[in-house]
């Protein structure tokens, strides 16, 4: 893997947290617009919001780096020859936003040769900056953060995320909050995914678990999280990677028990 340089490395930084606070700031004046709603499922909603936050990502790549691939929820994927892609998420959280609910972020990751080198998390509603470049450490508004200290499950709050649709991942997710709700001092569904892997990243959370998603939802906060000291999986226990669709976020003391907790679940689940 050609590594990258670092003046290039701070550049695409600087470009990303200026970007992610413009999208945010656009998110933010029009937080009481009259929405234009449209269905992607029973409750996947997007908003014009959603579509103009990430025209507004989309342009500010492009101008400064037009040669560079994008991947985005609402767009068509960009794909060039170029090493580095971005993984975009204009709004994450657009059902907190419709209703009002300010667990809201633009989420930005970005892949060098396909592994992430850049992880930037903003939520302009209470102007929080969560960024990450790949072996430099993990940041909240410019102090550096890290995971929880917390090492028995019963000692620490936990949180996940639930699909749209009431498919087997949403019944399969039930049976495991129920799980480590009973065995936790709670868990929390904000609604979110990378707030929550940037909140299990500073150490609001202990750990985080979530089905069915995809690389712009975790790619920035994953990197974050790493950065601040985390470890991540499958559910399986195997590799973490953005292009799977399964995440167990903690720090390195409660990944285990909480991947015995998932495994016990989905043995007795799926029988």
């Amino acid at each position: 893997m050609t590594k990258i340089k670092n003046d290039v490395l701070i550049n695409l930084f600087n470009h990303a947290v200026d970007t992610s606070k413009k999208a945010g700031d656009y998110i933010f004046r029009n937080a009481s617009a009259n929405l234009d709603i449209d269905f992607k499922g029973r409750a996947d909603m997007v908003t014009q919001i959603d579509k103009e936050s990430e025209n507004i990502i989309q342009n500010e790549i492009i101008n400064k780096y037009p040669n560079h691939q994008i991947m985005g929820e609402e767009l068509t994927d960009r794909v060039t020859k170029s090493d580095i892609k971005w993984f975009v998420d204009p709004v994450d959280g657009t059902t907190n936003f419709v209703h009002g609910h300010n667990m809201v972020a633009v989420s930005i990751g970005i892949e060098h040769q396909g592994e992430l080198i850049i992880g930037v998390v903003y939520n302009p509603f209470i102007d929080e900056l969560f960024t990450a470049i790949k072996n430099h450490g993990a940041y909240l508004n410019g102090r550096q953060i890290e995971v929880s200290r917390v090492d028995k499950i019963k000692d620490g709050l936990f949180a996940t995320g639930f699909p749209y649709e009431l498919n087997d991942y949403f019944y399969t997710n039930m049976e495991l909050f129920k799980r480590i709700y009973e065995n936790s001092q709670g868990v929390r569904r904000a609604g979110s995914a990378a707030l929550d892997i940037c909140y299990t990243a500073c150490g609001r959370f202990d750990g985080f678990w979530e089905y069915d998603l995809n690389p712009w939802d975790m790619a920035a906060g994953s990197l974050i999280l790493s950065e601040a000291g985390g470890q991540l999986s499958n559910f399986s226990g195997g590799e973490f990677s953005i292009h799977g669709d399964e995440i167990l976020a903690a720090n390195s003391k409660l990944k285990e028990p909480m991947l015995n907790i998932i495994q016990d679940v989905l043995s007795n689940y799926e029988k």
